[in-house]
C-alpha cells in the first residue's frame, strides 16, 4: 500500500533466482520469479535518477522523486513496462536528542500505506514529525505509488466526474429493489474497469505488488530490503517475505490483515464488517461519557438514537444538498478507523441536530476537487482485491451471508458489500492466493504491530500472520483500536519500533503496550484545548 554492482550477470541471475524460491520449492513453482530476476537486474544497473518532484504540490526542498520500471507482466519481462513513481528524503544523520552525534546511515526504509490503492509518495515527509526523527536520521525514507496508483500508470474504471454519487441513501436493511439497483451498478462498474484497462487489468494484483517491491529494492541499491507496510501493505509485504525471504533485512507489519488464503478477500471483508460494529460501539460509549459536551445522550443506545435521527432527517432533506445518509455513514466510518476523529464527528453530529449543518457538510460532503484521486484509489482497490482470489459469483451468497451478519452488525455490513460487489462479476482471471508461510531460519526476525480493537484489520489477522512467519514478534496495543499504530502517540509502541529498526532488537515472542490516551472532547466547551495526536 518506493545499484548493486553485478560481478557476473549469469551468476547474479542464478543466485537471485535460487534465493527467491521458498524452502522446498523450485523456480518453476513460483510463477514470474525469472521475470523478477531480470527486472531486478535491470533496475539495479540503472538505479533511480532522483531529482526535483515536478508537478507534486506542497513539497519541501529536501524531497526527491524518480521512477522505476517494472514489467506489466512478469511472465514477459521484456514486454510492456510500467513506471512506478518513487519519492525519497535522505537520512539526516542528526540525532534529535544529541545534536553533536552523527547517526550512521542504515539504508532505505520503504513504506506502503495500504489500500489497496493508497499513494505512498508523501510518506518521506513523516521524517518532520518528532516521533519519526530518529528513524529519519538513520534511513532514507522512501515512498512510492504502487502499480495503478497515482503517478504509476493510474487505473480508472469510470469517469471521475461521475464518481461521487450524492446525496445517497445507505439502508442498513436494504429492500429487494435497492439490492437489484446495486447489483446493476456493480456489473456496470466491473465492465467499466475492463473497458478502460483492457487485457492489462489481470496484472494488477498483490503478487505483482510483491514482485514490484523486489525490483524497487534492487533499484535503490539495497541487497536486502527494510520495509514497513500498513494495513493492506502487510499482506503483500508478507507475500514478499514468503517469496524472497533472503532479500529481507527488516520488516514491520503495522495493522496486519489476515493472510490465510481462505480469507482473501471475501471472508476478510465479512470479518471486518463484524469488527466495525464493536468499534462503532466504542465510539458511542466515548460520546456518551462526554454527554455534557455533546448532548447526544448519556448511553451508547441514546447516542445511536441521535445518529438515527440525523439519518432520517438527512434522508428527507440532504444537508447543503450534498450530504445524505450515505455521506453521514461514510464520515462516521472514518471514526471507526481512527479515534482521533472522534471529537470532530461528535461535534458535527451535535451541531447538526442543533440546527447548524455546516460542520457536517465540511466533513461529509464529497470533495469534488479530489474526485480523480478517489476514483483512481477505488479502481485499484477493486482490481487488486477482485484479482487476488475467488469471490462468490452468485449474489444470493452475498445476500444470505450479509443479511445474517447485518442482524448483529448493521453499521458497516451493506456498505462493505456494495464496495466489493463488482468482484462477483469481475471479467479478469482470478489468482489463487499463495500460502503465506516461512519456516525456521528462512526469514530474519520481523515485527508485527497491532491494536487489539482494530476494526479495519481485526486482531485475529495479526495473530494469524504471527503464526505463519516463524520468528516474528507481535507487539499489541491493548484495548485500543486505531488502525495503524507505528509512529503515533504511544511511546511504548514507538520504543519497540525504534529498537527494531535502529538496533535489530526485539522483545520476547509477544509484548504488550498500554493503550494510548483517549481523545479529549473538542466540543463547545473544550474545543480550543484539544489537540489531534500525531501520526
Amino acid at each position: 500500500m518506493r545499484a548493486a554492482v553485478l560481478h557476473s550477470a549469469t551468476g547474479a541471475l542464478l543466485l537471485t533466482l535460487l534465493s527467491a524460491v521458498p524452502a522446498g520449492g523450485t523456480p518453476n513453482a513460483v510463477p514470474g520469479v525469472a521475470g523478477v530476476v531480470l527486472a531486478a537486474e535491470r533496475a539495479a544497473a540503472k538505479g533511480v535518477d532522483f531529482g526535483a518532484c515536478s508537478g507534486v504540490p506542497d513539497l519541501p526542498a529536501g524531497m526527491e522523486c524518480g521512477t522505476v520500471g517494472v514489467p506489466l507482466d512478469y511472465a514477459r519481462p521484456n514486454g510492456e513496462q510500467l513506471e512506478l513513481a518513487v519519492s525519497r528524503v535522505r537520512a539526516t544523520h542528526r540525532d534529535p536528542h544529541n545534536s553533536k552525534r552523527r547517526v550512521p546511515r542504515q539504508g532505505s526504509l520503504v513504506f506502503n500505506p495500504g489500500g489497496p490503492g493508497a499513494s505512498g509518495l508523501y510518506f518521506p515527509l513523516v521524517g518532520m514529525v518528532p516521533e519519526w526523527k530518529r528513524l529519519g536520521a538513520a534511513y532514507d525514507l522512501v515512498g512510492y505509488d504502487p502499480r495503478g496508483v497515482g503517478r504509476s500508470a493510474p487505473l480508472s474504471c469510470e469517469d471521475p466526474k461521475t464518481f461521487f454519487k450524492g446525496p445517497a441513501p445507505a439502508p442498513t436493511h436494504p429492500s429487494e429493489a435497492y439490492k437489484r439497483e446495486r447489483v446493476a451498478r456493480a456489473k456496470a462498474y466491473a465492465r467499466g474497469c475492463a473497458q478502460r484497462t483492457g487485457s492489462a487489468l489481470r496484472h494488477y494484483h498483490s503478487l505483482n505488488n510483491a514482485r514490484d517491491l523486489d525490483v524497487l529494492r534492487a533499484a535503490l541499491g539495497e541487497e536486502r530490503l527494510t520495509f514497513m507496510g500498513a494495513s493492506y501493505g502487510t499482506y503483500f509485504g508478507a507475500l514478499y517475505a514468503t517469496l524472497f525471504p533472503s532479500h529481507v533485512r527488516r520488516m514491520v507489519f503495522d495493522a496486519a490483515v489476515n493472510p490465510d488464503p481462505a480469507q482473501i478477500w471475501y471472508r476478510n471483508n465479512l470479518r471486518q464488517s463484524a469488527a466495525f460494529e464493536s468499534r462503532w460501539e466504542d465510539f458511542r460509549e466515548w460520546v456518551a461519557r462526554h454527554d455534557r459536551v455533546y448532548g447526544l445522550g448519556s448511553t451508547p443506545q441514546a447516542v445511536l438514537r441521535s445518529y438515527e435521527r440525523a439519518r432520517a432527517r438527512l434522508a428527507a432533506e440532504p444537508a447543503g444538498g450534498r450530504v445524505g445518509p450515505a455521506q453521514l455513514q461514510g464520515t462516521f466510518l472514518q471514526a471507526g478507523y481512527y479515534d482521533d476523529y472522534w471529537p470532530s464527528r461528535a461535534e458535527a453530529l451535535s451541531a447538526y441536530l442543533r440546527g447548524d449543518p455546516e460542520r457536517l457538510i465540511a466533513l461529509a460532503a464529497p470533495a469534488t476537487e479530489a474526485a480523480a484521486e478517489a476514483e483512481n484509489a477505488n479502481a485499484v482497490y477493486t482490481a487488486v482485491e477482485c484479482n487476488d482470489g475467488p469471490w462468490p459469483t452468485d449474489f444470493r451468497v452475498w445476500d444470505r451471508d450479509n443479511t445474517r451478519l447485518a442482524r448483529v452488525a448493521p453499521f458497516e455490513t451493506w456498505d462493505n458489500v456494495w464496495a466489493n460487489l463488482p468482484c462477483a462479476y469481475w471479467p479478469a482471471p482470478r489468482q489463487q492466493p499463495p500460502d503465506v508461510r516461512t519456516g525456521p531460519g528462512e526469514l530474519p526476525a520481523t515485527l508485527i504491530l497491532a491494536a487489539e480493537r482494530d476494526a479495519a484489520a481485526p486482531y485475529d489477522g495479526a495473530l494469524e500472520l504471527h503464526r505463519r512467519l516463524t520468528g516474528s514478534v507481535l507487539v499489541t496495543e491493548r484495548d485500543a483500536g486505531t488502525h495503524g499504530i507505528a509512529g503515533g502517540p504511544n511511546p511504548c509502541v514507538n520504543g519497540h519500533l525504534e529498537a527494531y529498526l535502529l538496533e535489530g532488537r526485539l522483545p520476547a515472542r509477544r509484548a504488550a503496550c498500554a493503550p494510548r490516551p483517549e481523545p479529549r472532547p473538542a466540543g463547545r466547551a473544550e474545543k480550543a484545548a484539544a489537540t489531534r495526536p500525531a501520526r
